[in-house]
């Protein structure tokens, strides 16, 4: 038995898009445990008590929990002008600022041929980020990740344009603000990109030196004392940690040596891809192996964290694997790790509560890359050219737009997943549709005072 067939017309496209963005914001308002901007609240309240009350960046914390600020100060001193507004629109302007990015980010992953995507692909794609849930807790908790991100695609186009007398700027501010994109400077190190590496670590330290001196106290006690002190963060067991150090804890082993030989098994197999990757000049790989990397190798990676994988969910779509890359795609949608919340002990417990970190680990060890201008066809040179040449609508003939998708499931999540999938590629969908899952998410649950740290 066929399953439903695509629509055929601009107005079954349009009312298909318009009945997915509905499941999704319901399944988005809903079923997902909502942060309630908790990270935004520490940053308000820390720039608030900073500027209006003369405490200390490192002293605040929200009221009835034990969480504070935790990034380095320059952070603080880039969010100062959260100190001139109220609550309510700094919550606004996160978002509208989290939309900016995203929206940069979408266009340089996808690439000189983002036009040719057209609305109703668009739409899809649109409608599936929405489930993905570093996103969907990127936006909910009012994080800086995606920011971060665009900054440093923002180094990857000028790399890859061949204008890179200020690459390594984007680099040098997001290591300034979070520490994690530091190991981009030594991806750039790796590529023999002196300069930028150099515009990245003078933009870096220029940032931190401005922060020592808005606040000489607060830069000494984080680069003393705050920075070694994981505990300011959280729990390194908990379920939301899908770092390296997160999978040991669960396992009752959090001991630095074992830890510190893990970092370094995979930074060799980083620097490896990553040599690879930048001598056939395939930037965008060598920054997709460095996001997956750093996500590994950071003490603490929560599950907001990992929009980082998104540039490799494309690459994996554009060298010709959509339906991996639509299965990976699908389950880092369904907030399953939260199912061992309680109790991660057991094989399903190791399995199941680190999922999202086989995934990075897998992406770091498979991801195709390293191939050579030469040997990449014009439209895969940009990694989402390759939805625009596939299967592509033709407005004047009656031919479906989509192939059919069999097996959707009644899901949000699974229809919005089943949709992009015939985007990616032929009979995607049905790959899609069996990946994502209809249970409610393990995220319903009551939520800890602090469901994932302000980092």
């Amino acid at each position: 038995m066929r399953g439903p067939r695509a629509p055929r017309t601009d107005r079954g496209r349009l009312l298909l898009v318009l009945g997915l963005a509905a499941a999704v914001t319901v399944f988005t308002a809903t079923v997902p445990l909502l942060r309630d901007w908790f990270d935004l609240r520490v940053y308000y309240g820390t720039v608030h008590t900073w500027v209006h009350h003369g405490g200390r960046i490192y002293d605040y914390r929200v009221p009835g929990t034990a969480y504070g600020f935790t990034y380095p100060p320059f952070a603080a001193v880039g969010m100062l002008p959260m100190a001139l507004v109220d609550l309510r629109l700094a919550i606004a302007a996160s978002l509208l600022l989290n939309l900016a990015a995203l929206a940069f980010v979408l266009r340089v992953l996808a690439g000189p041929g983002w036009r040719r995507l057209g609305w109703y692909r668009w739409g899809l794609v649109l409608c599936a980020l929405a489930l993905f849930e570093p996103l969907r807790d990127t936006f909910s908790f009012g994080q800086v990740n995606l920011v971060l991100l665009a900054l440093v695609l923002a180094d990857c186009c000028l790399l890859r344009s061949g204008r890179g007398r200020w690459a390594g700027a984007g680099i040098g501010l997001a290591a300034a603000i979070k520490l994690t994109p530091a190991l981009f400077i030594f991806m750039l190190l790796i590529g023999r990109k002196w300069r930028a590496a150099g515009v990245a670590t003078a933009v870096a330290l220029a940032a931190t030196a401005l922060a020592a001196c808005a606040d000489p106290g607060a830069s000494r006690f984080y680069w003393t004392h705050a920075l070694w002190d994981t505990s300011r963060v959280g729990r390194l067991d908990y379920v939301s940690n899908q770092s390296l150090q997160g999978v040991l804890a669960r396992l009752g082993h959090p001991d630095k040596p074992l830890w510190a030989i893990a970092v370094l098994l995979t930074l060799a197999v980083w620097a490896w891809r990553t040599r690879r990757a930048v001598a056939a000049g395939d930037w965008t790989a060598a920054f997709a192996l460095t996001g997956l990397a750093a996500c590994l190798v950071s003490p603490i990676t929560w599950v907001h964290h990992l929009v980082w994988v998104l540039p490799s969910f494309v690459l994996l779509a554009r060298a010709g694997h959509p339906r991996i890359a639509a299965a990976l795609y699908a389950a880092m949608c369904t907030s399953v790790v939260w199912l061992w919340f309680d109790d991660a002990s057991g094989l399903d417990g190791f399995l199941g509560s680190n999922l999202y970190t086989w995934i990075t680990l897998g992406l770091l060890l498979g991801l195709p890359g390293g191939q050579s201008p030469a040997e990449r066809s014009p439209a895969e040179r940009s990694p989402l050219s390759r939805l625009a040449r596939v299967r592509a609508p033709a407005p004047s003939t009656a031919k479906p737009a989509t192939t059919a998708v069999r097996d959707q499931p009644e899901s949000s999540s699974g229809a919005v997943a089943a949709a992009i999938g015939t985007v990616l590629g032929p009979g995607l969908g049905r790959g899609l549709g069996r990946s994502a899952s209809s249970e409610p998410t393990g995220s319903t649950r009551p939520a800890a005072a602090k469901p994932q740290s302000s980092s």
